[in-house]
Order: C-alpha cells, then structure tokens, then sequence
C-alpha cells in the first residue's frame, strides 16, 4: 500500500522561499508521475506541478517561474522548490502521483498523506 509523507511546510513572509519534501514508499517510485496538489481553504484541490519519470515537467500559470518541481529517484521523495512566495499560495499542500500529464489529470492514489500547511503572511 502506498504511503505518502509530506513535509517541509510553514509561516513565510510574502517573497519568501519554502521547499517541500515527500517520501513514497510501497511502490516502485521512479516509474510514476509524481505531483504537488494545493488546498486553499474553501478552494478545490488543484494539481501545481508534475513531473514525469523521464523529469519533464508541467506547472500551472499561477506558480510558473516561481515553482520547481525535482525529483530523487534514489531517496523515493519528490520536491517542491517554492520561491517569490505570495499570500495566494496558502494552502495545504499534497502530493499524488497524476494519472497524466495535464494538470487537470486526477490523483492516481485514493489514500492521500496529511499534507503539509504553508501559510504566507507578513
């Protein structure tokens, strides 16, 4: 069964940087897509980025330029570089792995892990 474990989040200032980890384990993790999803209160889930198993990678609008997405094959953890951070990416942040490669694709895993909360503010 597979886990994810999220981590990595916090209170930031507005411009401020976070980095985000997950650790996967259960499955063989260098063959999946792997994304980073956002839920900001009162909001849908919406996928941000993803990366393939061949490291291209797709990034909404709202987080391009700003985001990167990275991957560790070797520790099973997937990455979230966040830069230039804004008030507008408070959310709880999640990781999943896509069933493709549009950011509208669904998350591959039913059981979700707990997130981890970013909250930008002066």
């Amino acid at each position: 069964q597979v886990q994810l474990v999220e981590s990595g989040g916090g209170l930031v200032q507005p411009g401020g940087s976070l980095r985000l980890s997950c650790a996967v384990s259960g499955l063989a993790f260098r063959f999946l897509r792997m994304g980073w999803y956002r839920q900001a209160p009162g909001k849908e889930r919406e996928l941000v980025a993803l990366i393939t198993s061949g490291d291209s990678t797709n990034y909404a609008d709202s987080v391009k330029g700003r985001f990167t997405i990275s991957r560790d094959n070797s520790k099973n953890t997937v990455y979230l570089q966040m830069n230039s951070l804004k008030p507008e990416d408070t959310a709880v942040y999640y990781c999943n792995s896509p069933t493709g490669s549009s950011l509208t694709a669904q998350a591959r895993f039913g059981s979700w892990g707990q997130g981890t909360q970013v909250t930008v503010s002066s």
